[in-house]
């Protein structure tokens, strides 16, 4: 058996084309969805990703303003041009580029957008939200990987079971909620969990994000799953790979995602919608 592959750029792209015609409606109604994105320093891999979203709102009809700081701007002065941004109507969804210089303090700086305008869903207002199932903003990976479970006909997942490795803030405590929200039975592995291939091996619908290449096998995936591979790590010969071992997990899966071209476009897919419902929400 070989797995059915998720294709994350055409199903992005689908995205992209209905965001698309819900900004056109409002730019035509007089208000532009907008995306101020702010880059502090010089990480390359974060001035990647931003030059990514800037084009990504602009092919979608969206307004985008970037503004790049040196990595010696004090937390100060990063608050004070958050907390002006959250006056300005014209705005819709502010982005700090994540990682920031160590001398500032992300969690506060995350805290300083305005929930109304928090597109990425990391403020505790939208993490509060998430976990009682109400309205809100949902971070924008995780919401991508419901999509692609949407897509292939997975949107509801009552009797399936669910594995999340990682535990991460940004993905994997967001992606059990979502799925627990879908019905799923959900279980949370990480690096404290004993015989963590056999916990897999339960999975129906296994989703990886921990940030270490090709550590979920072949072996430890139950025939017929899903796959949702959301790490990227790039490896010394320069080439991308994810937390799962495609060559082997494919031969036993049933869906899985590739690395590239699998959740990665849709995490900024998902930002566009985030950013466009910011502006019909007013």
């Amino acid at each position: 058996m070989t797995a059915q592959r998720i294709d994350g750029k055409a199903l992005a792209a689908q995205v992209r084309s209905e965001v698309a015609v819900r900004a056109a409606a409002l730019t035509a109604a007089g208000r532009q969805p907008a995306l101020a994105v702010i880059l502090v320093g010089a990480d390359p891999a974060s001035q990647v990703y931003v030059r990514n979203k800037v084009a990504a709102c602009e092919q979608a009809g969206l307004r985008s303003i970037l503004e790049t700081y040196g990595a010696d701007l004090r937390e100060a002065e990063l608050l004070a041009r958050i907390h002006t941004m959250n006056q300005d109507d014209a705005i819709h969804g502010i982005l700090v580029q994540l990682p920031l210089p160590p001398h500032i303090d992300a969690q506060r700086v995350i805290e300083a957008i305005s929930p109304r305008k928090d597109v990425d869903g990391f403020h505790v207002a939208s993490a509060g939200a998430l976990m009682v199932g109400q309205p809100g903003f949902r971070p924008c990976t995780p919401l991508g990987c419901m999509r692609m479970l949407e897509h292939i006909g997975m949107g509801k997942l009552r009797g399936k079971h669910a594995v999340v490795v990682g535990r991460s803030n940004i993905v994997g405590k967001p992606m059990a909620l979502m799925l627990l929200a879908a019905d799923a039975t959900v279980t949370i592995a990480h690096s404290g969990t004993p015989d963590l291939a056999a916990t897999c091996r339960h999975a129906d619908v296994l989703v990886a994000a921990v940030g270490r290449p090709r550590m979920i096998t072949g072996s430890m995936i139950k025939p017929g799953a899903v796959v949702i591979d959301v790490g990227i790590n790039r490896l010394p010969d320069g080439s991308l790979c994810g937390d799962v071992d495609f060559e082997s997990a494919q031969d036993v899966a049933g869906w899985i995602t590739p690395v590239p071209g699998g959740v990665g476009p849709m995490t900024i897919a998902m930002l566009l919608a985030n950013t466009v419902q910011a502006c019909e929400q007013g």
